[in-house]
């Protein structure tokens, strides 16, 4: 599975963006029950954020689906915040 998170907004307004495939990972089952909560919690188009808030788009084997603060799911949260942190 390829999971895709890019952030956009914030104060500083700078973009970020990291992929992870799980693949290899041994700890794959849980990437995959955790994107698919995310992926089903999230919208089709981008909701409107808040100033200065981020906004979020996650891709998941093609499918994207889109959340901002402060309205993330844990689920969603914890899924960009591993994205970010250990992809490349």
């Amino acid at each position: 599975m390829r999971i895709q998170v890019k952030r956009t907004g914030g104060f500083a307004g700078i973009d970020r963006h990291a992929e992870v495939d799980t693949t290899a990972c041994p700890d794959a089952q849980e990437w995959h029950a955790l994107a698919e909560r995310a992926e089903a919690e999230g919208r089709g188009t981008p909701p409107v954020g808040v100033p200065d808030g981020f906004s979020y788009q996650i891709t998941i084997d093609g499918r994207t689906v889109y959340c901002s603060d402060p309205r993330l799911t844990d689920d969603q949260r914890t899924l960009i915040t591993r994205v970010l942190k250990e992809g490349s």
